[in-house]
């Protein structure tokens, strides 16, 4: 298991757009991903999952992978997020 803390950095936080990125950046991998917030753990390849985690401006949120592209999954969404996920 491989994960990494983040923050996000974008203004609007995650949204649909944003979602829709992590996912299709997740659906590469093989392994098993979530995003956590505080108490919340949610598949980071379900958009509805990722959306409702509620991930606004400045939230901490942890990307954890499981499995044999582990590593790889966490360094790009980890990137994803950390470059804004192109919006600003």
């Amino acid at each position: 298991m491989v994960e990494q803390t983040t923050v996000i950095k974008n203004r609007a936080g995650i949204h649909a757009r944003p979602a829709a990125m992590i996912v299709q950046v997740a659906g590469k991998f093989k392994s098993r991903i979530f995003l956590e917030k505080g108490e919340d753990r949610i598949n980071g390849k379900s958009i509805m999952g990722i959306i409702t985690l509620g991930a606004g401006y400045d939230t901490n949120l942890k990307v954890i992978a499981e499995g044999e592209d582990e590593a790889e999954a966490v360094e790009a969404i980890v990137r994803l997020i950390d470059k804004r996920f192109e919006e600003d």
